[in-house]
């Protein structure tokens, strides 16, 4: 066969595969692997100037690359993921409504990702049991997507928690959620766990809480680390122990995040020096809320 006909037989077999993967998409897809580094790196950073200045940055490039590849499952739960980490850890006691938009985007792209899962109800609307049957059928490759759009979502309720409505959507986020302890309870360090604490943890048991589950909840959180990660202690104080009127227990806690030294828990210390920041505001309001 001589080189042209070589040539020309390449071509041919290559230009459905270009067809189907533009140049764009091709850049996207090779670049998430490059994200779990800089996700990874994100995470031990230390300086919390430094990370509110830069994760604004990482959100445009995965949304860049979103762009180009508008079905990519990864990319879309990275971007739910970034956008809640900047709401959570520096915006959300600052600014409540731009924390409520970032919120909404967050839970947007999270939607996106369990579409690209073949999840197609509106969830929004469905009914517990349709998204249970929904997200039987996801496997662990789907548990970021679950995990981040309740997380978003439930936050986004969170902040509504005076509007009926919202607060009825609580028990479909609570559903993505169940099915990611189905699949890899220890997610995000335990993480499933914190979201119960709090689900059962902020609201009275006439509304729907338990305080016995949500303490085992943060109980089993906590374990996944050893007690490492200090935002279950400050979750369980600004949820459960304000919930319960257990000032001493809800001082304690925080006082104890303040304390324990930089650098116990090298992997995830963005999300320690956060627990600190946000121990030391919720101290502040120790003597308004008792």
């Amino acid at each position: 066969m001589d080189f042209t006909l070589r040539k020309y037989l390449l071509i041919f077999l290559l230009t459905p595969l270009l067809g189907a993967c533009s140049m764009g998409q091709m850049v996207a897809r090779t670049s998430v692997s490059i994200m779990d580094g800089a996700v990874e790196a994100m995470n031990r950073e230390t300086d919390l100037v430094l990370a509110e200045a830069a994760i604004p940055a990482n959100i445009k490039l995965i949304e860049g690359l979103i762009a180009e590849d508008p079905g990519n499952p990864v990319l879309l739960a990275n971007a739910a993921q970034g956008l809640y980490g900047y709401a959570f850890g520096f915006t959300e006691l600052q600014d409540r409504k731009r924390a409520e938009a970032l919120y909404q985007r967050c839970t947007d792209y999270g939607f996106r990702a369990l579409h690209s899962f073949g999840v197609e109800i509106d969830l929004h609307k469905a009914s517990t049991d349709t998204i249970d049957k929904a997200v039987s059928r996801l496997g662990r490759n789907a548990v970021p997507a679950l995990f981040w759009t309740a997380s978003c979502w439930a936050k986004q309720i969170d902040l509504n928690r005076t509007e009926p409505a919202r607060l009825a959507e609580l028990g479909s986020t609570e559903r993505l959620m169940q099915r990611v302890l189905e699949l890899e309870p220890d997610y995000f360090a335990g993480s499933a766990y914190g979201y119960y604490g709090v689900y059962y943890g902020s609201r009275a048991p006439m509304l729907g809480g338990n305080f016995d589950l949500a303490e085992k909840n943060f109980s089993a959180a906590r374990a996944v680390t050893q007690g490492k990660l200090l935002i279950f202690d400050v979750l369980q104080a600004e949820y459960l122990e304000r919930q319960r009127l257990n000032q001493s227990r809800f001082h304690s806690l925080l006082e104890g995040v303040v304390n324990t030294p930089a650098g116990t828990y090298p992997d995830m210390a963005l999300i320690n020096q956060i627990a600190r920041a946000r121990a030391r505001y919720l101290l502040g309001l120790e003597k308004e809320w008792f």
